[in-house]
């Protein structure tokens, strides 16, 4: 169960997790110790599932995101297994949803430039079977985030 300081680390370790447990532990009122048993147990528990860098995918030369909507005509174990097989090891996928309604799967994809996007196009249908498959570029990222809303606990009724 957490409490309200557990809620503020989270908040605060989403923003930037490399702030040192002094620093997180001055803003919380904590010492550096309770700061650092307090992550300890939010990674055992399962809250704090890793630490990474986000990069910056522009930087990188990665500037263009394209959706991909993807419809089968299979629905095998057999075709799920492959189909995430090729999900996981494409890298320019960076997330992939199924989804209900008429549309079964959505692909977020970061790739160089059109050229690049219709030769990671061409490796994917390559390794797997597809019915329909629609592309939309990105023109303008309005949000984009990592950083999850931690719900306060539910106001006690009286």
């Amino acid at each position: 169960m957490l409490d309200d300081s557990d809620r503020a680390l989270l908040r605060h370790l989403q923003a930037d997790a490399a702030l040192s447990y002094e620093r997180l532990g001055k803003r919380l009122g904590l010492s550096k110790t309770a700061v650092w048993n307090r992550v300890q147990r939010l990674q055992r528990e399962g809250y704090i599932r890793r630490q990474v860098a986000l990069l910056d995918a522009e930087r990188l030369g990665l500037a263009e995101t394209v959706f991909v909507a993807v419809r089968t005509a299979q629905h095998s174990a057999g075709w799920l297994d492959r189909f995430t097989a090729a999900v996981t090891e494409m890298p320019e996928i960076v997330e992939a949803h199924r989804l209900t309604g008429d549309v079964d799967y959505l692909l977020k994809v970061r790739v160089a430039n059109t050229r690049a996007f219709d030769d990671f196009y061409k490796r994917l249908i390559q390794r797997i079977d597809l019915f329909n498959v629609t592309s939309s570029l990105s023109m303008e990222t309005l949000k984009e985030t990592t950083e999850l809303a931690v719900p306060d606990p539910p106001a006690a009724s009286g």
